[in-house]
């Protein structure tokens, strides 16, 4: 394997940054977990954008444009000969000495990771073996006025602490706010289903802007499926009909139980995952 490292391809063992890294040190660095199906990336201008805002509440000039960095994926990818991967982007503040208050001039470290994912799409395969087995943790997410959640940083010390919590056959923490309301999971947003439609807890929240999220959002209501945003208790989510949760590398993954109430996926999350390898199929495999 080879991985980008400031400009580089390089061997994947000798891939370092340094330790005086404040993404190292300080988890001062902005990053991107994306998926490249058929030899591009899906919604990379989303991600893309996403990650120029984290960039943006650090406050890191990386002084690279869109197409600097979508050249870099690119490379990496053919570097590897995958079609089909796991891509994750990180832009660090870099090598700055001395204290935590960073200096204006940067000098970022640019990283760019791969690893091989089954295809995706109408043929495709998903990568996990079961719905998820959700539990609900004691670690709370970060209010938003301490550490914005739109910004996806390296610092996902709440998340670990979470999942620290699971016991063994859980496979995603649930995070509640401040208010007890249900945020999102570790790595995932969450989605509950009742007779009204399609239910996710809003972005007023500390709830990250996930990519997959919005998609299933549009596809939810290209095929005319209300889709409501608000407030949501944990009982609201154990109650549900139908759960499932998003994200990049899941895409939809149903929700077997939450804390050990049974919730199951549904007509609603299996009508919206085949939409997703839909789009995923038209965009990235079809020839036509």
């Amino acid at each position: 394997m080879k991985y980008h490292v400031d400009g580089e391809l390089v061997p994947a063992d000798e891939a370092t940054v340094s330790v005086e890294d404040r993404g190292f040190q300080y988890g001062d660095a902005a990053f991107e977990t994306m998926r490249a199906y058929g030899g591009s990336i899906f919604e990379w201008q989303a991600h893309a954008e996403r990650l120029a805002g984290s960039c943006e509440t650090l406050g890191i000039d990386h002084g690279l444009d869109d197409a600097e960095l979508r050249e870099r994926v690119d490379d990496t990818l053919a570097a590897n000969d995958l079609d089909d991967a796991y891509v994750k982007l990180s832009i660090s503040r870099g090598v700055q000495e001395g204290k935590l208050t960073p200096r204006p001039d940067a000098d970022p470290t640019v990283v760019v990771i791969v690893k091989e994912l089954p295809r995706g799409g109408v043929e495709g395969a998903d990568v996990w073996d079961e719905p998820a087995t959700v539990q609900t943790t004691k670690t709370r997410r970060v209010p938003d006025n301490a550490i914005p959640a739109d910004a996806k940083t390296h610092n996902y010390l709440n998340g670990i602490l979470a999942r620290r919590e699971l016991v063994a056959d859980a496979d995603e923490a649930l995070l509640r706010d401040a208010d007890g309301n249900v945020a999102e999971g570790a790595a995932s947003n969450v989605f509950l289903v009742g007779e009204d439609g399609v239910h996710t807890p809003s972005l007023d929240g500390p709830v990250l802007p996930g990519i997959t999220r919005e998609v299933v959002i549009e596809l939810a209501d290209e095929a005319d499926i209300p889709v409501y945003t608000g407030s949501y208790a944990p009982d609201d989510l154990r109650n549900a009909e139908e759960a499932f949760l998003t994200n990049t590398t899941w895409e939809l993954r149903p929700i077997e139980s939450v804390d050990g109430i049974e919730i199951g996926g549904g007509p609603v999350t299996t009508l919206l995952s085949r939409l997703f390898d839909e789009r995923v199929e038209r965009r990235h495999y079809d020839d036509g």
